[in-house]
């Protein structure tokens, strides 16, 4: 047996126009350090942007805000644990795209717990830059402020509603 004849043994080879065994290359063979240096880039990146929400959870006192509402600060390790179980469940669901099959009353669900959650968020924004105390003294506002807000709420409840029901998102 030839040398290339043993080198091509395991069906890598195929013969040219000339009747010389040839290796094929497989397309990932080259691929493979890329694919390393770009899974290492995103899992950095990934920590870079979770630490950035953190951070910025943290900064805008939203955890320790839900913690003083719910008067749960005995249970501080319970609040940890559930943000970091929350963190990793969603980047789970996000990226590996897995299918629940839990009917349709949970994505309802998962769309309210998602709007309290960003509900606090923007909430928390505007408390640490003092919109709504200068908002109010510009425009002369001295009563039915709680009036206002519940209004706003009201319209965006109503306009999110509108928008889904009607199915005005899809094409």
């Amino acid at each position: 047996m030839k040398r290339t004849e043993k080198a091509c043994s395991g069906g890598r080879c195929e013969k040219d126009g000339n009747g010389t065994l040839r290796r094929n290359r497989s397309r990932n063979e080259g691929n493979s350090m890329a694919q390393a240096v770009l899974g290492v880039i995103g899992f950095s990146s990934g920590f870079i942007v979770a630490g950035g929400v953190v951070a910025l959870m943290v900064g805008l006192g939203i955890i320790t805000r839900f913690i003083g509402i719910t008067h749960t600060a005995d249970r501080i390790l319970w609040h940890e644990d559930a943000i970091l179980l929350g963190a990793l469940a969603g980047t789970i669901l996000t990226v590996f795209q897995v299918r629940l099959p839990l009917g349709v009353w949970a994505p309802a669900l998962l769309g309210l717990f998602t709007g309290i959650f960003v509900g606090g968020w923007i909430l928390a924004l505007a408390e640490v830059i003092n919109v709504f105390p200068v908002y109010c003294r510009r425009l002369g506002i001295t009563k039915g402020l709680s009036w206002i807000v519940i209004a706003v709420a009201a319209g965006k409840v109503l306009g999110s509603l509108l928008f889904f029901f009607m199915r005005w998102g899809e094409g």
